[in-house]
C-alpha cells in the first residue's frame, strides 16, 4: 500500500528519495560489450542477439520488404493515429525552429550565429516488456525538422528475429532511413564506434534499461547524447476537488512502466489522500502488469498532505518530476510558481498519457530531479550552433591596445603578439 506523509513531519529523505543502486557489475559488463563491438564489430553483434535476444540472425539490417510488410499488416486506424501523431508533434517542434542570425551594429564589424544540423544522429528504441512506437516518433520527427541527414534506428529483435510491426510502421511514417536489429549496450557501441554494417553517427539519443543508459554514459564524448534517462515519474497536485479516481489512474499509468517508476500525489486535502489510496488498491489488480505496478507503487510510491497549494508547490519544485499533473479548477493560477518539471499538464482533464502520444510536445524528459537544470527533447538537440566574427582592419584598430592588454593580464604574451604584429611596420 503507497506511504502517505505528513509534510510537516516528513523528513527531506522522504520526499526526494529517489535513489537508484549502481550496479557495478553492470559498469563492467558494459565496458566488455563496448570493447568487444570495438574490436570485431558486426560479429560482436550477431553473438550478442544469440547470448542475450535469443536469435540467430541473417542479417543486421532491416530489409526495405520487411518496413513494408509491417506497414501493410496494421489496422489502418492505428496508422491514421500515427500520422495524427506525427502531425500534432511537427506542428509543435517547428515553433523551436531557431534561426541564423547577423549583427551588424559597428562600422567594419559583423558578428552573428550560424545553425547547422548535426549530420547522423542514432535512435535507440527499446524492447523488452513494453513496445513504444511513440518513441519513434517523438525521437525523429524534431531530428527531422532539425535536418538530420541520416536517422538510423537501433532496437533489439524478438525470438523470431523480427521487430514489432508497430516500430516498423512508426519508423516508416517518422521517415527514418535505416533500422537494426540490435539492442542493449551493444547497440550503443555499434552506433558510437561503427561496424561493418552499422554507421558511427554523432549523437545517440533513445531511451533504454541500465544497460543502455550505462553504455551511453561511457561513449558520451566520443558521441553526443540526449541525456541518461532514468524510471519514469508522475507527480500529481491536486486539490479536495480533484477526482479520486482519475487521479489513482493517472499515478499507475507511470507505475505500470517499471518496478523502479515513482508515482507521488501532493494534495492539501487529507481526505482526497485517502480516497486516492483506496482507489489505487481497487485498481492495481484490474491491469495486466499489476505485478509491476504493485511493487512500484509500494516501493516507490507516496502520497504528501500539506496545509495548502502553495507549500504543495514549493515541495513538487524540490522533487522536480519528470511529469506534473495539475489537477485543479485553475491550474494557470499555479503555473508561474512551478520552476521545476519536465512536462506540465494542466487541468482535469489532461492525462500524462495525452503528453505521451498524441498531444505534440516531447515525451522524452528529463528525470532523476534533472528538469532542475535541462529540458524536454526538442530540435535544439540536433543542432550545432557556431558563432563568426569579422574585423576590418580599422575596426580591429579602435580595441587592438584593450586586447592586447587583457592578454597581458593573463600572462599570454603569444596572444597579445597576435594582434599586435598587424600594427607593425
Amino acid at each position: 500500500m503507497i506511504k502517505i506523509f505528513d509534510s510537516k513531519k516528513v523528513d527531506e529523505k522522504d520526499i526526494l528519495n529517489r535513489e537508484i543502486s549502481d550496479n557495478g557489475g553492470v559498469e563492467a559488463a558494459v565496458a566488455s560489450i563496448i570493447d568487444h563491438v570495438i574490436e570485431v564489430g558486426d560479429a560482436a553483434l550477431f553473438e550478442y542477439a544469440e547470448k542475450f535476444d535469443g536469435v540467430k540472425l541473417d542479417s543486421l539490417l532491416v530489409s526495405f520488404e520487411e518496413i513494408e510488410a509491417a506497414y501493410q499488416s496494421m489496422d489502418p486506424e492505428f496508422i491514421k493515429t500515427l500520422e495524427l501523431a506525427k502531425d500534432n508533434i511537427e506542428a509543435f517542434h517547428k515553433h523551436q525552429v531557431h534561426q541564423n542570425f547577423v549583427v551588424n551594429e559597428k562600422e567594419g564589424v559583423i558578428l552573428g550565429q550560424k545553425i547547422t544540423p548535426i549530420e547522423k544522429v542514432g535512435l535507440y528504441v527499446p524492447g523488452g516488456t513494453a513496445l513504444y512506437p511513440s518513441s519513434v516518433l517523438m525521437n525523429a520527427v524534431p531530428a527531422k525538422i532539425a535536418g538530420v541527414s541520416e536517422l538510423v534506428i537501433t532496437t533489439p529483435p524478438n525470438k523470431e528475429g523480427n521487430i514489432d510491426a508497430s516500430i516498423l510502421a512508426a519508423a516508416k511514417v517518422a521517415g527514418v532511413d535505416k533500422i537494426f536489429k540490435i539492442g542493449g549496450a551493444g547497440a550503443v557501441a555499434a552506433l558510437a564506434y561503427g561496424t561493418q554494417s552499422v554507421p558511427k553517427v554523432d549523437k545517440i539519443v533513445g531511451p533504454g534499461n541500465i544497460f543502455v543508459a550505462v553504455a551511453k554514459r561511457r561513449v558520451y564524448g566520443i558521441v553526443d547524447i540526449d541525456m541518461i534517462a532514468g524510471p519514469s515519474e508522475i507527480l500529481v497536485l491536486a486539490d479536495g476537488t480533484a477526482n479520486p479516481r482519475f487521479v489513482a489512474a493517472d499515478m499507475l499509468s507511470q507505475a505500470e512502466h517499471d518496478k523502479l517508476a515513482s508515482s507521488v500525489l501532493i494534495t492539501d486535502c487529507a481526505a482526497l489522500a485517502e480516497k486516492v489510496s483506496a482507489e489505487l488498491e481497487r485498481q492495481i489488480p484490474l491491469l495486466p502488469r499489476a505485478e509491476i505496478a504493485r511493487t512500484s507503487i509500494d516501493t516507490n510510491g507516496k502520497i504528501i498532505v500539506t496545509a495548502n497549494m502553495k507549500d504543495a508547490v514549493a515541495i513538487s519544485n524540490r522533487i522536480a518530476p519528470e511529469h506534473l499533473e495539475v489537477c485543479v479548477d485553475d491550474p494557470f493560477a499555479l503555473l508561474n510558481d512551478i520552476k521545476n518539471a519536465g512536462s506540465i499538464f494542466l487541468g482535469k482533464n489532461v492525462p500524462e498519457a495525452l503528453g505521451d502520444y498524441l498531444a505534440g510536445p516531447n515525451h522524452t524528459l528529463p528525470t532523476n530531479g534533472t528538469a532542475r537544470f535541462s529540458s524536454p527533447l526538442s530540435v535544439d538537440d540536433f543542432v550545432k550552433k557556431s558563432s563568426f566574427i569579422y574585423y576590418d582592419k580599422d575596426a580591429l584598430a579602435k580595441v587592438k591596445d584593450r586586447v592586447v592588454s587583457f592578454a597581458m593580464q593573463e600572462g599570454l604574451d603569444a596572444h597579445a603578439r597576435s594582434v599586435s604584429i598587424r600594427f607593425e611596420d
